[in-house]
């Protein structure tokens, strides 16, 4: 009798683990990083980068739509910097307070525009991140098209130029409204 009860046991405990060996052996996909939309993403040192990607026509100008994330105490200098295609690169920094989400791109009047990178819609295109004397970053970006409806609104557009509004020279004078221009990197040489 207590042969029988000690094969059931040996028997019941082969079965438990040969049914939930799985989850104790293989690893769990829910615990693997990666981006959940069209960008990409990265971190130097207490800034984090997400959905990084571009969007462009002609090849040669594109917005850049991306989410600045200073998680530290103090104010950030971060450098973003790409080549041109002639060569030569363009550097621009963006300053993050404390705690700041900086986001370009979800509107027409907040893009970062890139000009002379010299690449089509499909491919990647470098982009390095750094700032003070933490471990820089270069991420992929992928270049869309903004065929996608999402996107239509947010290719790169010239910068807005500000229109005066007509005022009665009897009445009060009125303020004129300026949309600010977007971010726009200059090359250094």
């Amino acid at each position: 009798m207590r042969a029988r009860i000690a094969a059931s046991v040996v028997l019941a405990a082969g079965l438990l683990l040969g049914t939930s060996g799985c989850a104790f052996f293989s690893p769990q996909s829910t615990l693997l990083h990666y981006d959940p939309s069209d960008g990409v993403g990265t971190s130097v040192g207490s800034v984090d980068v997400r959905n990084a990607f571009l969007l462009t026509q002609d090849g040669e100008r594109a917005s850049m739509l991306i989410n600045f994330i200073n998680d530290g105490t103090s104010a950030v200098d971060l450098t973003v910097q790409y080549t041109l295609k002639p060569g030569g690169k363009t550097t621009t920094t963006i300053h993050l307070k404390p705690g700041q989400v900086k986001t370009f791109g979800k509107t027409e009047t907040d893009q970062f525009i890139l000009q002379g990178i010299d690449k089509k819609p499909g491919q990647l295109y470098a982009v390095w991140f750094q700032y003070g004397d933490h471990t820089g970053s270069q991420l992929l970006l992928p270049i869309l098209d903004g065929t996608w409806s999402q996107y239509k609104g947010l290719l790169p557009t010239d910068a807005p130029t500000p229109t005066p509004t007509a005022t009665n020279p009897l009445a009060t004078a009125s303020p004129i409204t300026v949309t600010p221009p977007p971010v726009t990197a200059t090359p250094t040489p």
